[in-house]
C-alpha cells in the first residue's frame, strides 16, 4: 500500500521543480506532518524542504492578521447591539445569541453572500410570518389553532421581536467597521478580504501545490482558482470513480462541480482510480448489541495483527470521543506504542464535575441575618466527591448524617466549614465578578493534592489555562455585570469544547483518531467504530439563525453539504485500505434506534458487501439463585433483642406493626431491616411525598387535640371545636416547621408545592374537626400515644415474651366506648375478610391497616388490663372524609367490629403463631414468591430482582 501523500510526494520529487521552490498547502497540520515524513523517506540526500502550510495559514498570511478570540468578538458585537437596539437585553442573555450571529457572519463571509440583502429578506420573512392582517377572520381563526405564538403576544412584544431581525443587517455592516478600527477580525472576514482583493496579490516567488482538498468554501475556491489560473499552481486530488461517476453519490458532490469547472477541470488526472469497487471482499461489517461491547471487539481484532507488521499501518476511527477510554482499556498487551490524535474532553473528568457542582452551589446561596446558608442538594452533591471527604472525613460524614437525619433544607456556613482548607475555599458567598478568582484558587489547591496523579493535574492545568483566558477577556470588559447563572452556563459551554491533549510520537504506533482527523491519511488496516446513523454521519443539522431556504438560496452550506463531507471522509479511508472492519450497534441509544449508517447500506446495495457478522456477547441466562438466610445460632442470638427486657439496663428492639407487616410481606426483607439492621438510605425530603404528608398531618392533629402536661383526659364538644377551628392554620404551620427543623421566630419560606400542600393540610384538619363536631362530644385520652407491650409466645425452647411497641394516633372515649383511631392518607380499606386472613401472606387482599389497628387495641388492653370498656378500632381515611357515608370503623362480614374483645382470641392466636415462626430455626428468612412486592423494595438490588 502506497499512501496518497507519499504518492504525491514522489510526483513532486520526480517533477523538474526544486523542493525549496515549492509551497505545499494541505487541509490541516496533521496531513502536513505525514507529508513531511513521507518526503523524508523518499529523499536519499540532503535537500532544502518545501514550505508546508495549511490553507488557513495561507489566508492569514495574505491578510496580515489572525482571528480574535470568540469571546472578545462577542463582547464587541454586544457593544454595537446595545447602541442599535432600543431595549437591549443583558449581556448574559445576548451571549448565546451572539454565538449564533457570529457563526452566521462567518458563514456569510466564507461563502461571500450579500449580507445586507440576505438580512433584509430575513426581516421581511419574519414580518410576513407575524402579520396576519391580509387573512380573513375565518382564516386567522383556523391558523391560530395551529400557531398561537403571535396571537398570545401584544403589539409591543411583536415589534420588539421584529426589530431584532431588522437590525441584523446593520449589525453586520457596523461590526466590520468596528473590528477594522480595533485591528480585530474573525476568520471568515479575513477570508473574504483576501478573496475580494485577489488582483492585488503579487505573484509569489514560489510554486504553490494544493493537495488533498475536497470541499472548498467559496473564498477558498476563488483563491485556489486564482492561483491555478494566474500563477500556474497545481492541484492534486484524492478521489475515486466509485463516487465521482455516480451522480447520486453524495461523497462526489463537490468533485463533480470542480471537474466541470473550466479551470479546476484541467487539474483532474486523465485516469481516475477505481479502487473502492474492488474492496468488497476486504470489508467486514460487524453488528454488536451494545456500544460498550465495541471496545472488546476492537481488542480482539487488534490481537490478530501479525507481530512483524508495523502498528502505524492500523487506525481506529472513533466518531464518538466517549469511546476513547473504553478502547484504551481494551487494547491487547502487545500494543506497546500508541498515538492518540483526538483529545479527551475535560467535561468527562471527575474534577470538572466537581467544579461544576461548586458553581451550582453558588446559585442557591442565601444570606439570613448576615449568615450565608446553602441549599442541601448542591451540598450533598459536593460531598459525594472524594475531595472534601478525603481532607476531613469525620466532619463531613457526620454532617451528611445530620443533614439527612434532621432533614435540613438549608445549611449555614458555620456547619459546613470544618478543619480542611478546601472547605474554607468552597463554602463562601461569591459575587459573580469574583467567580474566576474563586475557581482559580480552588484549582490551585486541588492541584497541590494531585502531585502523584498526572492525569488529574493535566485536567486541572487545561481548565486553569482556559479560566485565565476567560478572566482576562472579562476584566477587559468590566462594564458588563455578570449573573451567576450566566457564569455557570458559560463555564459549561466553553469547557464542553476543551480537550486534554495526549502526548506521544504522532508517526509511530497504533493510530487512534476522530473522523475529521483522518483526512488525507491512508492506512492498511482500518477499524471504524460506532458506524450508526446519527453518529457517522452525525445528525442534528446546522445551528443557525438563517433558515434553510435562505441559506440554500444564498449559497450558504446546508446539511446536504455536511453529509457530503462526511461521506467523502468515510469513502476515502477505503481508497488504499487492505483490511476494513466497520462496527455498528443494534441497541437504541438516547431514544434513537440502533440503525446502521447509510454508508453501510449503500455499500451493501451498490457493492455487494457481505451482510454484517453478528458479534455475540455472552450473556448469563441462568436465573438468579433464590436467596435465603438460615437461622444459625448467631442469627437467633441477634434476635433475642426482640424479646422483652428482663432487666431495665438491657437494650432491646421492640417490633412494631410495620415490622410485622414487613415479615408477612417478605421474610428476607424483614431480616435485612430488623435483624441485619440495614436501614434504607436516608434522603433530605423536599417534595411532599405520601410519607411526608402523613407525618405533617399527624403532627398537626396532635397539636390540635394534644393533652396538656398533666396528660389528663380532655373533653371535646362542639363549642370546643368552634374554638379550635381558627387555630388550624397555626397548628399546620407549627407542624411544617417541626418537620423542616425551622425554629420559631425564624422566617419560613414556602415553595409553590409546599404552599399548595399547606392549604390541603388546613382543609383536611378542618374536615376532621367538622366530622368530630357533627358526631357529638367525646373525651381525648391520648394522641400520638407511644405504648410498649409484650406478648407470651410458645417456641421450641419454651415460652418467651416478645417486646412490641406502637404509636396510636388517637385514643378517645365516646358513649362508654374506647375508640382507637389510626389516621391514614392513602386508600386503606376498612373491610376485613377474616381475622386469620390478616396473618396469611398468600392472601392478596390482606388488610395491613386493619392488622395494625387491631394490634393497637391489643396494646391498649395490655396497658390497661382492668379495662372493661369496649375497644373499637377504626381507620380514619382522610381522602374519604368528604363522603357522606364515611365510616371509619373496621367491618367484618358486613358488620362493624364493635369490640376488639370479640375477635381477641383469633387475633392473639394469629399474632403469636407469626411471632413463633420468627424464632423457629427451621424456617429460614426467604424471598417472597410475589415479585410485585419487589417493585418498590429498598433491597431489590441485593436480591437481583
Amino acid at each position: 500500500m502506497i499512501p496518497f501523500l507519499k504518492e504525491t510526494a514522489q510526483k513532486l520529487l520526480d517533477s523538474p521543480q526544486k523542493l525549496e521552490e515549492l509551497v505545499v498547502v494541505l487541509p490541516n497540520r496533521r496531513a502536513g506532518l505525514f507529508f513531511t515524513k513521507y518526503l523524508g523517506e523518499l529523499i536519499n540526500q540532503p535537500v532544502w524542504m518545501p514550505e508546508v502550510k495549511t490553507i488557513e495559514q495561507v489566508f492569514y498570511g495574505l491578510a496580515g492578521n489572525t482571528p480574535a478570540d470568540d469571546l472578545t468578538l462577542i463582547f464587541e458585537l454586544y457593544e454595537l447591539y446595545r447602541q442599535i437596539q432600543d431595549e437591549p437585553e443583558d449581556f448574559d442573555r445576548f451571549y448565546f445569541w451572539g454565538e449564533l450571529i457570529l457563526k452566521d457572519f462567518n458563514d456569510l463571509d466564507q461563502f461571500m453572500a450579500p449580507a445586507k440583502v440576505l438580512y433584509q429578506n430575513l426581516a421581511e420573512i419574519k414580518e410576513f410570518e407575524s402579520d396576519l392582517s391580509f387573512l380573513t377572520e375565518e382564516q386567522r381563526d383556523l391558523i391560530s389553532q395551529f400557531w398561537l405564538a403571535f396571537e398570545r403576544q401584544n403589539d409591543q412584544e411583536k415589534q420588539k421581536f421584529l426589530r431584532f431581525w431588522q437590525i441584523l443587517g446593520r449589525l453586520y455592516e457596523d461590526f466590520q467597521h468596528r473590528l477594522n478600527t480595533a485591528g480585530l477580525a474573525y476568520s471568515g472576514q479575513l477570508y473574504r478580504q483576501v478573496s475580494e482583493n485577489l488582483d492585488s496579490i503579487p505573484k509569489p516567488g514560489k510554486h504553490y501545490v494544493f493537495i488533498g482538498f475536497n470541499a472548498f468554501t467559496l473564498t477558498e475556491e476563488k483563491l485556489i482558482r486564482h492561483f491555478v489560473k494566474e500563477f500556474g499552481a497545481e492541484v492534486f486530488w484524492d478521489l475515486d470513480q466509485y463516487y465521482l461517476k455516480d451522480p447520486i453519490q453524495e461523497a462526489g458532490l463537490f468533485f463533480r462541480d470542480y471537474q466541470r469547472d473550466s479551470i479546476f477541470g484541467k487539474t483532474f488526472p486523465e485516469e481516475i482510480p477505481d479502487r473502492i469497487r474492488l474492496k468488497k471482499d476486504y470489508i467486514h461489517v460487524h453488528s454488536i448489541p451494545l456500544k460498550i461491547n465495541q471496545a472488546n471487539l476492537v481488542g480482539k481484532l487488534l490481537e490478530e495483527i501479525p507481530t512483524e507488521e508495523a502498528l502505524e499501518e492500523t487506525v481506529i476511527i472513533l466518531p464518538d470521543e466517549q469511546m476513547l477510554f473504553l478502547v484504551l482499556h481494551s487494547l491487547p498487551s502487545q500494543i506497546d506504542k500508541l498515538n492518540v490524535t483526538m483529545g479527551y474532553p475535560v467535561r468527562n473528568a471527575p474534577v470538572y464535575a466537581f467544579l461544576d457542582a461548586v458553581l451550582d452551589l453558588q446559585r442557591y446561596v442565601k444570606v439570613r441575618n448576615g449568615v450565608a446558608t446553602f441549599y442541601h442538594k448542591p451540598v450533598t452533591d459536593l460531598l459525594s466527591f472524594p475531595y472534601l471527604l478525603k481532607e476531613d472525613p469525620d466532619h463531613f460524614q457526620a454532617l451528611l448524617e445530620k443533614i439527612k437525619g434532621e432533614n435540613l433544607l438549608e445549611i449555614p456556613v458555620d456547619l459546613l466549614v470544618g478543619e480542611s482548607k478546601l472547605s474554607e475555599l468552597i463554602f463562601q458567598q461569591v459575587n459573580p465578578s469574583e467567580v474566576f478568582d474563586y475557581l482559580g484558587k480552588l484549582m490551585e489547591h486541588l492541584a497541590s493534592g494531585f502531585k502523584e496523579d498526572e492525569v488529574q493535574r493535566s485536567y486541572l492545568f487545561q481548565a486553569f489555562k482556559q479560566l485565565n483566558r476567560i478572566k482576562e477577556i472579562f476584566q477587559g470588559n468590566q462594564s458588563k455585570p455578570l449573573k451567576i447563572d450566566f457564569v455557570l452556563k458559560l463555564f459549561r459551554q466553553i469547557f464542553r469544547e476543551l480537550k486534554l491533549p495526549f502526548e506521544g510520537e504522532p508517526l509511530q504506533g497504533l493510530q487512534m483518531m476522530g473522523v475529521l482527523e483522518s483526512r488525507n491519511l491512508d492506512f492498511r488496516r482500518v477499524i471504524i467504530c460506532d458506524l450508526n446513523e446519527g453518529s457517522f454521519p452525525p445528525g442534528g443539522g446546522i445551528n443557525s439563525m438563517i433558515p434553510f431556504n435562505l441559506r440554500r438560496a444564498f449559497g450558504l452550506p446546508v446539511q446536504e453539504q455536511n453529509d457530503a463531507i462526511y461521506a467523502y471522509t468515510f469513502y476515502r479511508l477505503l481508497h488504499r485500505a487492505e483490511e476494513v472492519h466497520l462496527i455498528y450497534t443494534t441497541a437504541a441509544d438516547q431514544g434513537k434506534a440502533g440503525e446502521m449508517s447509510r454508508f453501510l447500506q449503500q455499500m451493501q446495495a451498490e457493492m455487494g458487501v457481505a451482510e454484517p457478522e453478528i458479534a455475540m456477547v455472552p450473556v448469563g441466562l441462568t436465573p438468579p439463585k433464590k436467596i435465603e438466610v438460615k437461622k444459625t445460632p448467631e442469627v437467633l442470638d441477634d434476635m433475642k433483642a426482640f424479646l422483652a427486657k428482663s432487666h431495665p439496663d438491657e437494650k432491646n428492639r421492640p417490633l412494631s406493626a410495620s415490622a410485622l407487616n414487613m415479615y408477612l410481606d417478605c421474610r428476607l426483607k424483614f431480616y435485612f431491616r430488623y435483624v441485619a439492621g440495614l436501614k434504607e438510605r436516608e434522603e433530605v425530603v423536599t417534595e411532599i411525598d405520601p410519607s411526608t404528608f402523613g407525618t405533617i398531618l399527624h403532627n398537626a392533629v396532635e397539636t390540635i387535640y394534644g393533652l396538656d402536661e398533666s396528660k389528663s383526659p380532655r373533653k371535646i364538644d362542639p363549642h370546643e371545636i368552634n374554638r379550635l377551628l381558627p387555630q388550624v392554620p397555626k397548628a399546620v404551620d407549627h407542624s411544617i416547621r417541626n418537620f423542616y427543623k425551622v425554629e420559631e421566630g425564624k422566617p419560613m419560606e414556602y415553595s409553590g408545592q409546599l404552599e399548595i400542600a399547606r392549604e390541603i393540610f388546613i382543609k383536611y384538619l378542618e374536615a376532621i374537626l367538622q366530622y368530630d363536631q357533627e358526631n357529638g362530644e367525646f373525651t381525648i385520652l391520648g394522641v400520638e400515644k407511644n405504648v410498649p407491650a409484650s406478648i407470651p409466645v410458645e417456641t421450641k425452647n419454651g415460652i418467651v415474651n416478645f417486646a412490641l411497641q406502637g404509636v396510636i394516633d388517637r385514643v378517645d372515649l365516646k358513649d362508654g366506648v374506647v375508640r382507637l383511631i389510626d389516621y391514614k392518607t392513602g386508600k386503606d380499606e376498612k373491610k376485613v375478610l377474616s381475622i386469620p386472613s390478616l396473618f396469611d401472606r398468600e392472601e392478596k387482599k390482606r388488610n395491613k391497616a386493619a392488622m395494625q389497628t387491631l394490634l393497637y387495641a391489643y396494646f391498649y388492653q395490655f396497658e390497661h388490663p382492668d379495662n372493661q370498656k369496649p375497644l373499637k378500632p377504626g381507620i380514619f381515611n382522610i381522602r374519604e372524609i368528604y363522603n357522606q357515608k364515611f365510616n371509619p370503623f373496621l367491618q367484618m362480614g358486613g358488620k362493624e367490629i364493635h369490640d376488639y374483645k370479640e375477635v381477641e382470641e383469633d387475633f392473639v392466636s394469629g399474632l403469636t403463631g407469626m411471632l413463633s415462626e420468627i424464632l423457629n430455626p427451621d424456617i429460614p428468612f426467604s424471598q417472597t414468591e410475589d415479585e410485585e412486592k419487589c417493585k418498590y423494595c429498598a433491597y431489590k438490588e441485593i436480591c437481583g430482582r
